[in-house]
């Protein structure tokens, strides 16, 4: 093989390396975006049922087939940019140009912060928090996976007697204490939310389904 061919050589293996790594790029997006995708816990706010520090599995097959999100589920959403004012009870959101700025932002994920929470009150219900306990439709929740001397209360601004918007739900952390969630920022659009947490991943010791 003459050094002309040994060049072309060369460039069509350095081309074909070059596709296969896109490919995986390209495969190991779709899988992140639209299936499952491994997350690092950062937050207090579900302690003591998933604490700072561990990982998860984001399910987000419920998202990507339009399944439906149930009360006492684990999710991720996207953060909220403000606290409520007024009489808002609809989270706001930063407002992303579309093109490549929403490709990077909600598709590969760089520099959007996201919330994990616990579903309490789905679209149409009367949520009322009162007496450190939570009312759906009148009825006081029983919430087996807090401990029973945890009570639930609203600062002040927070919204604590509304009807849960359509295409809406509101949610809390199980540190109720320690947890910024709808209570103070409102309910978070469907849209906005990124999947179902139901796998612990880390510590090896704790691997496996996470009980609600």
């Amino acid at each position: 093989m003459n050094e002309k061919e040994e060049k072309k050589s060369l460039a069509r293996e350095i081309m074909e390396w070059i596709v296969c790594i896109v490919i995986a790029f390209l495969i190991a997006l779709f899988i992140k975006y639209f299936l499952f995708t491994p997350t690092l816990v950062m937050q207090e706010s579900m302690t003591p049922n998933i604490l700072n520090g561990e990982r998860v599995l984001i399910n987000r097959t419920v998202r990507t087939f339009n399944g439906e999100y149930k009360r006492g589920d684990i999710i991720t959403f996207e953060a909220p940019t403000s606290l409520l004012s007024g009489d808002e009870i609809i989270a706001n959101f930063k407002e992303v140009n579309g093109g490549i700025e929403s490709f990077i932002y909600y598709v590969i994920e760089w520099g959007k912060k996201s919330y994990i929470k616990r579903v309490i009150g789905l679209p149409g219900e009367h949520v009322q928090i009162q007496g450190g306990y939570v009312y759906i439709n009148g009825e006081r929740l029983q919430e087996d996976y807090l401990d029973e001397s945890v009570r639930t209360y609203v600062s002040e601004g927070g919204i604590d007697d509304f009807i849960v918007p359509d295409d809406c739900i509101f949610a809390m952390g199980d540190n109720r204490d320690g947890s910024s969630d709808c209570r103070i920022f409102g309910c978070i659009p469907m849209d906005r939310i990124e999947g179902r947490v139901t796998i612990r991943i880390w510590p090896l010791n704790k691997f496996g389904k996470i009980d609600k």
